[in-house]
Formats: structure tokens, C-alpha cells, sequence
């Protein structure tokens, strides 16, 4: 039912395939249109969209950037120390 389609890069212009199993992957969730960038051109659109707010870590002080907006009634902690506190390795 699906077959390997070539599409063209709106961000570089390059050909990329659009593969029969990512076809059939976009109908089972659901997707109805087609990608409009290669691999290479999605992902740097993915990091070049997200931003990164600068925190200091509530538990080391260590200085750090993540992925969402801390709330200042809450502590934020570094990846290293969540990590810990996740596993119940509070000092």
C-alpha cells in the first residue's frame, strides 16, 4: 500500500525519502499531511525553537539551563540532583 516517496526539502532544497514505514507510521497516528523538511533540516528547526531558561540549582547551586519555565514558588534542581532526589538519594 505505501512506497518510498521523494519530497524536497522546503528549508535546503535536497531530496530526502519519505519511506514506506514512516508513511504507514504517520496513518497510525493519525498525521494527515506529509513531512516538509529532511532529518537533518526537522531536527535543526526542533533545537533552534526551544528555549532554555537559566536556573541555579536549589540543592548544589550549580548553573544550569533547562527546557521550561521554573515556577519561583518551587525549587528547581540540576539534571544531576534530580536525579537523585528522583531516586530518594536526598543528603
Amino acid at each position: 500500500m505505501y512506497s518510498d516517496k521523494i519530497i524536497k526539502c522546503k528549508e535546503c532544497g535536497e531530496d530526502f525519502v519519505f519511506t514506506a514505514g514512516e508513511q504507514r507510521f504517520y496513518a497510525e497516528k493519525g498525521f494527515d499531511t506529509e513531512p516538509t523538511r529532511c532529518r537533518r533540516c526537522r531536527q535543526g528547526h526542533r533545537n533552534d525553537s526551544r528555549i532554555l531558561y537559566e536556573i541555579v540549582c536549589s540543592e548544589c547551586g550549580r548553573v544550569e539551563a533547562i527546557p521550561f519555565e521554573p515556577r519561583h514558588d518551587r525549587p528547581v534542581y540540576c539534571g544531576e540532583c534530580f536525579r537523585k532526589l528522583e531516586h530518594g538519594d536526598r543528603r
